[in-house]
C-alpha cells in the first residue's frame, strides 16, 4: 500500500501544489543519475536531478499478486548523460528504475510510485521511448532447460564447450565502405565462405556489439549487415572482430563446428508428424531406433 505522508497530502487536498516527477536511474554498471520534469535542478537526497526538457512519464498500471507492473518513459535525447550511441551499446538495458512524486518545494515529501528496470528501448536520432517493468518481470522468467530440438547452449560457452576464439571461427577486418545504418563492406574476410558468420556476434575496437544477419561475399570484400542501426559506431576505417554464427541446429553442430558430443538440445524428439502417423509397411516394426 503506498503511504502519502500526512503534510504531503494536505498540500495536495489545499489545490496549489508544488509537484514534480523525479525519475531515479541506476545501471548495471553502477552509474547512476537523476532527472526531474522540474524547470531547476533538484536536490534528491544525495543527488543532484537534472532538469529534462521533454521527458515524460507515461501512466503506470499497477497489478495486485504478482501480476507485472508496467510504465514507460519517453523523452528527446537532450542530455549528456542519454545518448544514442549508448543506448544501443546497451549500458541502459536492465537499468533499475525508481519513479517519485515530489514537492520540488520541499522534496524531502515525496511518494514512491514504481520501482522496476528498464525493458525495450526504441530509439531514434533524436527521441527514445523505454518501457518500465516492474520488480515482479523477474519471476516471469523460464527457469530450468526446455526440451527442444534446438540447442540451448550459447556458443563457445562452458556448456557448448566449443572455442570458438580461433582463426577458424574468428576474424578481425575493417569497414571499408558504408552502405547502410543496417550494412556495410569489409575487408580482412576473405577466407571465409558465404554466409559463415550469420548470426554470429561482432565486437568493435571502439566498443559495443552487435549480432549479424547477413554475410555475403562479394569478389576481394564482404558485406555485412547487422540487425540493430549501427550509426554512432559505423564508419570507414572502423576497426571489428567478428565470431561464427550458429543457428542452434545438430546439423550445424555437426558439420561446421564438429562439436555434436556437446549438443544441447534434443534432435531425435519425435514432431507431430511421428505421432499422428500411422503404421508403415516398408518400415521395421522392432522398436529400435528411427535414427540409424
Amino acid at each position: 500500500m503506498r503511504t502519502i505522508p500526512e503534510e504531503l497530502a494536505a498540500r495536495i487536498a489545499s489545490g496549489v501544489t508544488t509537484l514534480a516527477h523525479v525519475w531515479r536511474f541506476t545501471r548495471r554498471d553502477g552509474s547512476q543519475f537523476g532527472f526531474t520534469d522540474h524547470d531547476r535542478p533538484l536536490a534528491f537526497d544525495a543527488q543532484m536531478c537534472e532538469p529534462a526538457v521533454g521527458l515524460v512519464a507515461g501512466a503506470i498500471e499497477k497489478s495486485l499478486g504478482l501480476g507485472v507492473d508496467t510504465a514507460s518513459v519517453s523523452g528527446a535525447l537532450s542530455s549528456d548523460a542519454i545518448t544514442e550511441a549508448d543506448i544501443g551499446r546497451g549500458l541502459w538495458d536492465g537499468a533499475r528504475v525508481d519513479i517519485y512524486r515530489v514537492d520540488w518545494s520541499d522534496p524531502a515529501l515525496r511518494v514512491h510510485l514504481f520501482a522496476g528496470r528498464i525493458g525495450e528501448v526504441r530509439r531514434g536520432a533524436q527521441a527514445f521511448e523505454a518501457e518500465l517493468r516492474g520488480l515482479q518481470a523477474a519471476l516471469n522468467v523460464p527457469v530450468g532447460r526446455v526440451f527442444s530440438r534446438f540447442c540451448d547452449a550459447d556458443l563457445g560457452d562452458a556448456r557448448c564447450g566449443k572455442d570458438v576464439a580461433t582463426a577458424a571461427f574468428q576474424g578481425a577486418a575493417t569497414v571499408t565502405e558504408v552502405l547502410s545504418p543496417h550494412a556495410f563492406r569489409a575487408s580482412g574476410l576473405g577466407g571465409f565462405e558465404d554466409g559463415w558468420f550469420v548470426r554470429g556476434r561482432l565486437l568493435w575496437e571502439a566498443g559495443g556489439e552487435a549480432e549479424i544477419s547477413a554475410h555475403r561475399v562479394e569478389g576481394e570484400s564482404v558485406v555485412l549487415e547487422v540487425l540493430d542501426p549501427l550509426r554512432a559506431v559505423l564508419a570507414v576505417g572502423a576497426a571489428f572482430t567478428v565470431t561464427a554464427g550458429c543457428d542452434k541446429r545438430h546439423e550445424t553442430c555437426r558439420a561446421k563446428f564438429a562439436n555434436a558430443v556437446n549438443f544441447r538440445g534434443f534432435p531425435h524428439m519425435p514432431g507431430n508428424d511421428a505421432i499422428v502417423s500411422g503404421p508403415n509397411v516398408a518400415e521395421p516394426m522392432d522398436g529400435g531406433s528411427r535414427f540409424l
